[in-house]
């Protein structure tokens, strides 16, 4: 049987090496991939796409995305509980260095800081952000998912919090976070299935949807996570059924961050989850050759793999490989490793369970005619 802590484990190290092997391929298509590698399988030593191009990353060293999510852990396991908008804008500014930033994160998450450390309130920040559906959050909040194991609601919850850092909240980019975030926590849940957790991602499609307006019902969210899911069960390869996602998706070339959407990463990595039945290294190996944004969609695929059915057979040295990598790198915000992550993590889990159990207990002591 998997512990809760196979589980945290699962989901960091499906994340962390998901995201450094698909960096050295993001931004490729497919069909190059495929001509160069065959199959790509391996942790490379890459250059990011930044202006800071003389640093050439070792082997299995994470990229930006990993960084956000970095920040929410170091705030978790800093408060041992859920975290707010406001927390995780203390950790950016007590951890934080812009002269570092540049080497690992995008020149907005810099403007970010900068607004929030002249004052800027953090639900604000949100709202003088350019990029609203691009998938900066969805792919990086793993960590509401997990100190929110087995409660999808608060997870979904606290995506409209701490997310409003990233986006407004009437953006479509939230929404996927949620539904994506309360996924991760039904697959923390003991008992958790492919099905529990796809379930659970199709309730939260319509989380924050306007079906109470007249242009309600079946929206857009919905609909795109009903196609995926379709594909996925019509295929049961995670690589055959990359055409018909390609048809939908391999567009937006002409956007910022068009390869980056909030909508076609998290669907893909659903679809992808569901084709390889949670199977962490079937479902890293088929994100990382799918093309376009290759980081980001194993971080989001990985993470819900990981999270359902612990590291499985992924290869040990990749996640030694991540470690050491880590620990090396001069840029990160944080240079705890998986493991260390994952018993920070956990112990915040165990933390809020145990605040959660002793109010419970407070209330079930009231005599009956106080409920009357």
């Amino acid at each position: 049987m998997l512990t809760l802590k196979d589980k945290i484990r699962g989901c960091i190290a499906g994340t962390w090496v998901g995201s450094a092997m698909g960096a050295a391929v993001e931004g490729w298509s497919r069909e190059r991939i495929v001509q160069t590698y065959g199959t790509f399988q391996e942790l490379r030593s890459y250059k990011h796409y930044t202006a800071y191009t003389d640093w050439q990353r070792m082997p299995g060293t994470t990229e930006d995305g990993i960084e956000r999510q970095k920040l929410m852990n170091t705030a978790v396991i800093r408060k041992q509980d859920r975290i707010t908008a406001d927390d995780l804008v203390a950790v950016w500014v007590d951890v934080l260095k812009p002269e570092r930033m540049r080497y690992k994160q995008e020149p907005f998450d810099t403007s970010l800081l900068e607004m929030a450390v002249a004052g800027v309130p953090p639900r604000e920040l949100g709202r003088l952000w350019p990029f609203n559906n691009v998938v900066s959050m969805a792919r990086a909040s793993h960590t509401l998912g997990i100190v929110n194991a087995g409660d999808p609601a608060a997870a979904a919850a606290d995506v409209y919090d701490v997310g409003l850092v990233y986006a407004t909240e009437t953006t479509f980019a939230l929404r996927w976070a949620a539904l994506y975030d309360a996924a991760l926590a039904a697959a923390l849940a003991p008992g958790a299935t492919v099905d529990s957790v796809l379930a659970t991602a199709r309730q939260y499609a319509a989380y924050r949807s306007q079906k109470n307006t007249p242009y309600g019902g079946y929206d857009r969210v919905e609909r795109e996570v009903d196609q995926a899911l379709e594909i996925a069960a019509r295929h049961g390869d995670p690589i055959a059924m990359w055409d018909d996602l390609s048809a939908y998706y391999n567009g937006g070339n002409y956007i910022v961050y068009g390869v980056a959407q909030a909508n076609e990463v998290v669907a893909k990595g659903l679809a992808i989850f569901a084709a390889t039945g949670g199977d962490l290294r079937s479902t890293m190996i088929a994100a990382v050759n799918y093309g376009r944004d290759t980081d980001c969609l194993a971080a989001v695929a990985c993470g819900l793999s990981g999270a359902l059915s612990g590291v499985g057979d992924l290869d040990p040295q990749w996640i030694a490989q991540v470690n050491a990598a880590t620990k090396a790198d001069p840029y990160t915000n944080s240079q705890l490793d998986i493991d260390e992550t994952t018993e920070g993590l956990f112990t915040a889990v165990q933390n809020r369970i145990a605040r959660q159990k002793a109010a419970l207990m407070v209330m079930e002591r009231a005599p009956q005619a106080y409920w009357s």
